[in-house]
């Protein structure tokens, strides 16, 4: 589990973004994904000529061995061009990582196999265009299964953009096992749990009403016309309140409980600023949900909300700011000096963000870098 902590601008909302992009890339594309966020002018850094370079490693299970994957990109004639990309992994703990393939602009080689090593021949290969992404084409072909994973793991992610406005809807019937980013199938997923998993729908039932006391219980009934209805009723009253005119912190709690107890989650969720619409001392109970479901799975959040962290451990908050040159800057809550001894002695991390024990993500204050503790 990671949460973002800064100020306005200090950078948050852009690196929830680098996993909203990477996915958008490998669901539709690096050039549909590229142009929806203004192209270059807006992706790369002010005053930087380029290009853009996303590296991540990660495993595909506990103990296996590390892959990184490297993507750069930069811009030729108003559309984006691969300029880099590659995969290699260290099977061994001593010696040189074996780069596996390699794509340069459309043209590059890949090494095939369940265990690809550098033995192994290596074969040319040639995409239709210089935006297309050499992972993307040969994770859907058996021959080669690391590239696959790859691909797997990226489509997997689910960064949230849940909104009660969307969940409001009335969508066609059908049950779905899987909340989408807005959540505008909420009432679909409701359906899916009540007809395939009702224990783990009274579960999230049961979750609400700890937070929301009066819900008994949500319904989702299909009309006539064949679309869904999403129906809350509270226990006072006997019949139910149409969704639309639900709260709005009643639905978002009831869309993050259906996300965060999904029995095979996504293997990263992203969840930015959950504390919007939803009352402050709800936040301490979110964040446990969030805990709890990151035992399962990855989890990132963003967040401007002191009672959010204050259930949270100084090693699970990451502090944002910028420097003097405008670039951001990150260092762990457990690493700022002071930090873990006033949580020693009982303080609340909530708290010592609020009264400046940080020392950085203070949006009243320029910062140039920590005022105290470790450089």
């Amino acid at each position: 589990m990671t949460v973002l902590l800064g100020p306005n601008g200090s950078g948050k909302s852009t690196v929830f973004d680098v996993f909203a992009f990477l996915a958008e890339c490998f669901e539709s594309g690096l050039r549909r994904a590229w142009d929806r966020r203004g192209r270059a002018r807006e992706l790369m850094t002010r005053g930087a000529d380029g290009p853009l370079t996303i590296e991540i490693k990660y495993r595909e299970q506990p103990g296996t061995p590390l892959i990184t994957y490297h993507l750069s990109v930069h811009e030729s004639g108003g559309r984006p061009v691969v300029k880099y990309e590659w995969l290699q992994w260290k099977r061994k703990r001593y010696g040189a990582p074996f780069r596996f393939l390699e794509n340069r602009e459309g043209q590059g080689q890949a090494v095939s196999g369940e265990v690809p090593d550098a033995e192994d021949q290596r074969v040319n290969i040639a995409l239709n265009s210089a935006d297309l992404l050499a992972v993307n084409a040969l994770g859907q072909f058996r021959e080669h299964p690391r590239v696959g994973a790859l691909r797997t793991f990226i489509t997997g992610w689910h960064v949230s953009y849940l909104s009660a406005d969307s969940a409001r809807g009335q969508p066609e019937a059908g049950p779905q096992e899987r909340l989408t980013k807005s959540g505008e199938n909420l009432a679909n997923v409701v359906q899916f749990l009540g007809e395939q998993q009702p224990q783990r729908l009274e579960r999230i039932f049961a979750a609400l009403r700890a937070r929301v006391p009066r819900i008994e219980s949500v319904l989702a009934e299909t009309m006539l016309d064949g679309r869904l209805l999403l129906q809350i009723k509270d226990a006072p009253f006997d019949r139910p309140v149409f969704a639309r005119f639900a709260s709005d912190g009643t639905l978002k709690m009831l869309a993050y409980l259906v996300l965060l107890h999904d029995l095979d989650p996504p293997p990263f969720i992203g969840i930015e600023e959950p504390e919007n619409f939803l009352h402050p001392r709800l936040l301490n109970g979110l964040a446990e949900e969030c805990r709890t479901a990151s035992e399962r799975t990855q989890l990132l959040a963003t967040t401007h909300s002191p009672f959010f962290i204050d259930s949270l451990h100084p090693k699970e908050v990451w502090v944002l700011w910028r420097d003097i040159k405008g670039h951001t800057r990150t260092r762990r809550a457990a690493d700022l000096s002071g930090v873990p001894q006033f949580i020693a002695e009982g303080a609340q991390l909530g708290d010592l963000w609020m009264e400046g024990h940080f020392g950085v993500g203070d949006p009243l204050t320029e910062h140039g870098g920590p005022t105290f503790g470790p450089s």
